[in-house]
């Protein structure tokens, strides 16, 4: 006989299912699902209210019906771009195909479709650019911080430098990634664009603070008992790191990751508005630029996908958190 398991946060909706509902799960179903469900009713009518009256120089500020409207283009838009690139594909491979019976030594030319990108588009853009980002963030944060917080030496070296450059804006570091990677990355056949190079590293300088930091304080804070056990056991540094200190720091180590990921995404839609590299920040700007009636409610619906997106984002770390680390009452919500 095969017994089902559900998940602790569903408890409350199988009580719920069969009738047998006690106070705690009754507590538990208001706060997951009752009170947030009315927290966004009341935003909702809050917003429209507030909408009506709002007008600006393109018109009435969009409200709810309004920015689901625009939405419900943009989908319509992919699909009819997705469409018109499929039909070119066709012909392309129809006039090839006549081509070559033809001259059938001729050799074909495979032509890219080149129309403009769509809003999913951007939003595909901006997800590799940001996951680039910080990537690159990590791959430097982690380790530095490894070493800062097992040497004080490093430490006293390291510090004023992280104080200096962390209260940086993105907008000042912009420029200067620009000019490094127009003068460096100087190639006819370029794999990448500048644009996508200026936001990446952009994002990688401005979001790697969280967790160089925070890896540091919890390389640090690793029980003095923990590290007695690795002297008695004679464990060599990489061991000592690997088997001591990782698991130790881990769930600090995951808390700056988190916060740099947020930092990133939203270092992200500057640098795309200044960078004019394909993404979201770039479809809120030329939206903007644009000027037309659609432009606010479109505006809107880029401000909720960015909200979303992050949420997402803060989520999949959170479970990829609970899943490395060992102490799960660490693991913040």
């Amino acid at each position: 006989m095969v017994t089902l398991t559900f998940p602790t946060w569903m408890e409350p909706y199988r009580a719920l299912a069969t009738g047998k509902m006690s106070g705690e799960q009754w507590q538990a179903l208001l706060r997951q699902l009752i009170w947030p469900v009315m927290g966004i009713a009341a935003f909702l009518l809050l917003w429209q209210l507030a909408a009506q009256r709002i007008d600006t120089s393109l018109g009435q500020f969009p409200g709810p019906a309004d920015v689901w409207q625009q939405a419900g283009s943009l989908v319509d838009e992919h699909q009819a771009s997705r469409a018109k690139e499929e039909a070119f594909h066709e012909r392309q491979e129809k006039y090839i195909a006549s081509r070559l019976q033809q001259q059938p030594d001729w050799e074909p030319v495979q032509r890219n479709y080149t129309g403009a990108p769509t809003f999913f588009d951007q939003i595909g853009t901006s997800l590799i650019t940001v996951m680039s980002g910080f990537l690159m963030a990590s791959l430097i944060a982690i380790p530095l911080g490894i070493v800062i917080g097992l040497s004080s030496t490093a430490y006293a070296a390291m510090n004023p430098l992280i104080q200096l450059f962390k209260p940086v804006s993105p907008l000042a570091w912009l420029p200067l990634v620009t000019m490094v990677v127009s003068a460096l990355y100087v190639t006819d056949d370029p794999m990448v664009a500048k644009s996508f190079l200026t936001s990446m590293f952009t994002v990688s300088l401005c979001c790697l603070w969280p967790t160089l930091m925070n890896t540091s304080v919890g390389v640090t804070s690793v029980s003095q008992d923990l590290t007695n056990v690795s002297l008695v056991l004679r464990l060599n540094a990489l061991s000592h790191i690997r088997k001591i200190v990782l698991p130790s720091a881990l769930p600090m180590m995951f808390t700056g990751l988190r916060l740099s990921l947020g930092i990133a995404w939203m270092v992200l839609i500057a640098a795309e508005m200044l960078a004019q590299n394909p993404g979201l920040g770039k479809f809120v700007w030329d939206e903007f630029q644009n000027g037309s009636s659609q432009s606010l409610g479109r505006i809107m619906v880029a401000v909720i996908v960015i909200g979303l997106i992050g949420f997402l984002l803060d989520r999949l770390m959170l479970m990829l958190q609970r899943a490395l680390v060992w102490d799960k009452s660490s693991v913040q919500r």
